[in-house]
């Protein structure tokens, strides 16, 4: 019996030292995976999309833009990741520098860049997500399919990215979608060129995109993003006076409306909805709800914090405006229309000296002597007293309303009364046109000190709900007329006494 006691032991104790051993071996493995992984992908929290190439067809551009723009959205939607704006990427079209120097510029973690290949009906989208400190690969995928599955590719494709960040279980970083739905192929390629056009910022570039993005609406009459699309470049006609306002923003908010009741996760609707309350409706309140809307739905929409910064000071919250300006600019480093908002923000919180260094900091990024922000230096040098230099860089602009009411304003502040008489004139012919200009008569009228002409334009202003009543809680052109009763008076109209 003792042998056999004897040998029982040895196996046991042999036993356990398996199990201890089998025990280490997967603590090892375990230690092994999760080293290889934190190698594979470190920690991202911010993250830019390079424009995808399209190697050798010029023709399809706006198919790789679109699903660059495509990429770029869906990830914005995932919160605890803040990706760069599409601007500040579009930038870095060609460059010549590396990832790591990229991703410095851009203050991100990781960069994704990749291709997309059209042939005839079929489409191959490659990307690939680099460490920016290193510009090692970390992760490649490559998909394809019909082209008329463009969109959704690309938005599968973000989905992928984004369980590369860790971030698929938690709630907050969840992919905000409507789920796959099957789209018109002729309405996405209408779409896809539509986005194009409308980024491309020209008036006849913005007229074609209308035509598209109603061509996408016509063959697919539930195609949310077509009307969100079409909103928005109607927003942009009324905002930089292309478009008679209530023509613009009801067309615009018309269009948002539809697309939300289509789709409700549509940030991009959400935003021009909230600037047509605003600027349209003076609905400060309702405009606010939608602001807020669109930044939940996607954090990292520079556009919507803009936006949003726009609206907090027009209402007078200038350091609440301040500080959703910044959060835009981090996230649009390095594109011109974040260095213009950053100072038309400083401009009306009076803080021109701050408003300058963005300008310059835009001048030193575009390498140019003649600085292309004129409308944000013009306005600033008037208030800081430079006349001559602020009406030097209106006549660069040109002609539009709000151009030449505020060169009117500069003229008349200068003693140059002709000059200003000749500004109101031509924005009469503006008035007899197209209905833009009420409110800039009004401007030269208190820069003239004739203060009874100056509200008669800002009753007619009001009549036809002018853009520029929107700015009367801030604008430093009518402080000649703030202590006048009829100026309270009309604050409280348009809704600006809170």
């Amino acid at each position: 019996m003792r042998p056999q006691r004897a040998s029982s032991r040895v196996l046991r104790r042999y036993g356990l030292l398996l199990l201890f051993a089998a025990g280490m071996l997967a603590l090892v493995l375990a230690l092994l995976h999760w080293h290889s992984r934190s190698r594979a992908i470190p920690q991202i929290r911010a993250v830019a999309v390079l424009p995808l190439e399209n190697p050798g067809a010029d023709a399809t551009r706006y198919l790789a833009d679109g699903i660059t723009d495509t990429l770029i959205s869906d990830l914005g939607r995932i919160s605890s990741v803040r990706v760069t704006s599409r601007a500040s990427a579009m930038s870095l079209r060609q460059t010549n520098r590396t990832i790591p120097e990229i991703a410095h510029e851009l203050g991100v973690d990781a960069v994704v860049d990749g291709s997309v290949i059209r042939n005839a009906n079929q489409i191959q989208i490659t990307a690939q997500l680099s460490d920016g400190k290193t510009g090692r690969h970390l992760w490649k995928r490559e998909c394809a399919g019909q082209i008329s599955n463009s969109l959704q590719l690309a938005s599968d494709m973000a989905h992928d990215l984004a369980a590369q960040f860790n971030m698929g279980a938690s709630p907050q970083a969840r992919i905000n979608s409507a789920g796959p739905r099957q789209i018109d192929s002729g309405a996405q390629d209408a779409y896809l060129q539509g986005e194009y056009f409308m980024n491309r910022s020209t008036p006849g570039s913005y007229q074609e995109a209308i035509g598209y993005f109603q061509s996408a609406i016509e063959k697919d009459p539930s195609f949310a993003p077509a009307y969100a699309g079409l909103g928005a470049v109607y927003w942009k006609l009324g905002e930089y006076g292309l478009l008679k306002y209530s023509t613009a923003y009801s067309n615009a908010q018309w269009a948002a409306r539809k697309a939300i009741e289509l789709d409700t996760n549509i940030s991009e609707a959400h935003t021009v909805l909230a600037q047509t309350l605003a600027d349209l409706d003076w609905d400060w309140k309702a405009a606010e709800v939608e602001f807020r809307r669109a930044i939940q739905l996607n954090p990292s929409s520079s556009a919507a914090r803009f936006a949003y910064a726009h609206y907090l000071e027009k209402t007078g919250r200038i350091q609440e405006a301040i500080t959703e300006a910044e959060t835009g600019s981090r996230l649009d480093p390095i594109s011109l229309d974040a260095y213009d908002r950053v100072a038309h923000v400083y401009y009306f919180s009076r803080q021109y000296d701050r408003g300058l260094e963005s300008i310059r900091k835009a001048a030193e990024l575009y390498r140019t002597s003649a600085n292309p922000l004129h409308w944000d230096l013009a306005v600033i040098y008037v208030e800081k007293g430079n006349l001559q230099k602020a009406i030097d860089r209106f006549q660069i602009i040109g002609d539009l309303p709000h151009v030449l009411g505020h060169m009117g304003n500069a003229y008349a502040r200068a003693g140059q009364i002709e000059n200003a008489k000749r500004m109101i004139a031509k924005l009469l012919e503006h008035v007899a046109k197209d209905g833009l200009g009420t409110y800039e008569i009004a401007l030269i009228y208190a820069g003239l000190g004739c203060k009874d002409e100056a509200f008669a334009w800002l009753g007619k202003s009001y009549q036809t709900r002018d853009k520029g009543l929107t700015f009367l809680k801030i604008d430093p052109c009518v402080d000649p007329l703030r202590s006048d009763p009829r100026f309270k008076n009309l604050l409280r109209r348009v809704g600006l006494t809170g």
